[in-house]
């Protein structure tokens, strides 16, 4: 970060950074789920650091060789909970089209999104978020066919969400004129709303599938900052355990707004603790005020969304 960054030099690096880890991030996805840049039928990319046209899903197109008919979406703006929006897209598209392969990428360069002045509200934004991104494999199943090869994901079963409209301006971008930029504004309130509503939403998710949150094994909630984990924690009635990537993906790589869960996700395959039957649920929170829920279940032998691990640059 420097305090002569203007507007044009910010929107470059995030273009340049997010170019970068993305391809990166696609590479490593690919890698680990046995799968190259051709198998590729659709690429979702979600940013909220910077605004670019063509979209960043257009420029690694180029970039990757990913064959110019490839299917793609861009998810730009909606902040830190954008991962699981993009998530429920990818996998719509992927269960219109079994069989074959979606990648979604969250890229983020936060680097490229600050302003510097002698606030507490920018002091506290500066030192909350960090650059990175991470990408995961999606393949939908086909009823009529054989499974796929050694799936090693979860199946997604359902997504719930929640817009706190009474919270709409707690967390926004706005345009500082003195400094000719954008700056992020996050009320310092917003651990105490998210937290308020968080029952609800996973209380949504869970209705009519006769699981209690003891069921839950896994626990993948968005990397939001420390009140706001422990403020989930706490009206969840969830362990340091059970948010222990969470607290860790915070830890060493700060508030990595979209992709802050996938960072989670990939350590806990890394622990190699799930089992088949063991359900988990996806939780990110962002601008709105918005709480954004998925419900995913590891099941035997079959193929899954998503398939394989997920790769993460930073």
């Amino acid at each position: 970060m420097r305090a002569d960054e203007t507007q044009g030099d910010l929107l470059a690096k995030h273009k340049a950074l997010t170019l970068d880890m993305g391809a990166r991030a696609i590479d490593a996805a690919l890698k680990n789920a046995g799968a190259g840049i051709e198998d590729i039928g659709h690429l979702c990319c979600v940013t909220t650091t910077g605004f670019l046209t063509p979209g960043l899903s257009a420029l690694l197109i180029r970039e990757l060789g990913i064959a110019p008919q490839c299917s793609r979406v861009d998810v730009v703006g909606m902040g830190c909970n954008a991962g699981l929006n993009a998530l429920g897209v990818t996998a719509a598209w992927s269960a219109a089209h079994p069989r074959r392969l979606a990648v979604l990428l969250c890229a983020e360069a936060c680097s490229a999104a600050y302003v510097f002045d002698s606030t507490m509200r920018t002091a506290v934004v500066n030192s909350l978020f960090g650059d990175g991104a991470a990408a995961i494999v999606l393949t939908g199943d086909d009823a009529g066919a054989p499974p796929l090869p050694a799936p090693r994901g979860p199946r997604i079963l359902s997504f719930a969400s929640h817009v706190i409209t009474d919270a709409l301006d707690a967390m926004r971008y706005d345009w500082d004129n003195a400094q000719g930029k954008f700056s992020f504004y996050l009320d310092p309130d917003v651990p105490y709303v998210v937290g308020a509503h968080a029952e609800r939403v996973v209380d949504r998710l869970m209705a009519g599938t006769g699981l209690l949150r003891s069921d839950i094994s896994h626990w993948l909630v968005h990397s939001g900052g420390k009140k706001v984990i422990d403020a989930i924690r706490v009206n969840l009635g969830l362990t340091r355990h059970d948010v222990r990537h969470t607290i860790g993906v915070l830890s060493d790589y700060g508030n990595l707004s979209s992709g802050s869960f996938l960072f989670s996700y990939e350590r806990l395959l890394r622990e190699r603790v799930t089992e088949p039957g063991d359900y988990g649920v996806l939780m990110t929170m962002g601008p709105g005020s918005t709480i954004e829920t998925a419900l995913i279940q590891w099941l035997p032998g079959t193929g899954r969304i998503p398939g394989g691990r997920p790769g993460s640059a930073t």
